[in-house]
């Protein structure tokens, strides 16, 4: 039973000094509703995780590893959002926004050097996106996720036909999005996938390659079916203009 115990508290927490700390913390806080309960977790998260400037936190996220989730100035965080960030963690850039749902996951229960999820600045991540970080996720600046989009930085090992896959062990190579792109709704990228700058992943795509600077990709497994930069899409005379 103590071995279990210590198991479970090695998942939540880097110490059990800290899981106390930041259950406490999480406990009093954490529950609190509307603008107030913002204001004041703004101030109190500040005593188990590094914030720059003022994060807005609805109530109910939940935050595991709070002391490797770092936060920048304009940061918000959605009612239902999930942070978990073993050693590695996830750092979120000014002004991004986690929305409702979306779970980031750090696993590195087998020491990867790489696991860990970066967000850049004003990037959006969408309802109920799920990113697992164990290979490592690299997110840019002026990125937007739709909804329901996985990115996972992580495979299983199946070629040993006498072993269960369970016990093969993984493979974690990292993904990484460059800046000012859109992932439609529904989209998978895979473990291994660079995706470039100001490209246009098509809602349900499934990414198992690299896609290159300013394309647009769709399909299962997806593929390449234009180049902005050598044939830009018609100016819209009604696009809705962003301020």
């Amino acid at each position: 039973m103590t071995d279990r115990l210590q198991l479970y508290l090695s998942r939540q927490a880097n110490s059990l000094p800290r899981y106390v700390a930041e259950q406490l913390v999480q406990s009093v806080f954490g529950w609190i509703p509307s603008v107030i309960g913002i204001g004041i977790r703004a101030i109190a998260y500040r005593a188990m995780m590094p914030m720059d400037g003022i994060a807005a936190i609805e109530d109910g996220v939940r935050i595991r590893f709070a002391s490797n989730v770092r936060l920048g100035a304009g940061v918000y965080l959605d009612h239902g959002v999930y942070l978990h960030a073993c050693p590695g963690g996830i750092t979120i850039g000014a002004e991004s926004m986690v929305m409702k749902n979306a779970i980031l996951h750090v696993y590195n229960f087998r020491n990867l050097p790489h696991s860990h999820i970066t967000i850049g600045r004003r990037s959006l991540i969408g309802e109920s996106c799920i990113l697992r970080g164990q290979g490592g996720i690299t997110i840019g600046d002026d990125v937007y996720l739709g909804t329901l989009v996985q990115i996972l930085a992580v495979n299983h090992v199946f070629s040993d036909t006498t072993r269960p896959i369970s016990a093969q062990g993984i493979t974690a190579q990292g993904i990484s999005i460059g800046d000012g792109s859109w992932i439609g709704s529904g989209a998978i990228i895979l473990d291994g996938v660079r995706i470039g700058k100001n490209v246009v992943i098509g809602a349900g795509a499934v990414v198992t390659k690299d896609i290159p600077d300013y394309c647009i990709a769709v399909g299962n497994p997806a593929r390449v079916v234009r180049n902005l930069s050598t044939d830009p899409l018609p100016i819209e005379q009604l696009a809705i203009p962003v301020y």
